[in-house]
């Protein structure tokens, strides 16, 4: 994701999951395949070397955890907001707590499959 407007969708109409290191933004994806956004804003994170190591790390977990998201039933637009804790984290806590966030989402999609 890039373009502002799937960002704006995702905060609209998405599921947010908050965690200690990371917001997450949810929402069921237009393509046939997931997608990632990740911003880092200046007033959370600091200044632009810190900034871009938050985003760093949140594409890497994203990457990492492809073989988990992949077992979801449907495609989601991601977009994920480095909270502040992000620079403390170790990278282990990091991707547990994403890993969290797509057990979540998968737990939503059960219990919207039984409706």
């Amino acid at each position: 994701m890039r373009k502002p407007g799937e960002f704006r969708r995702a905060y609209n109409e998405g599921k947010r999951i908050r965690g200690r290191f990371m917001t997450a933004f949810i929402v069921p994806s237009e393509t046939s395949f997931h997608r990632v956004g990740v911003t880092a804003s200046r007033k959370a994170i600091g200044n632009s070397v810190r900034r871009n190591r938050a985003k760093r790390l949140l594409r890497e977990t994203f990457r990492l955890s492809r073989r988990e998201i992949e077992k979801l039933s449907q495609n989601y637009d991601w977009a994920l907001n480095a909270r502040k804790a992000i620079l403390k984290s170790t990278f282990d806590d990091l991707r547990s707590e994403f890993l969290d966030i797509v057990e979540q989402t998968a737990k939503r999609e059960l219990n919207k499959d039984e409706r």
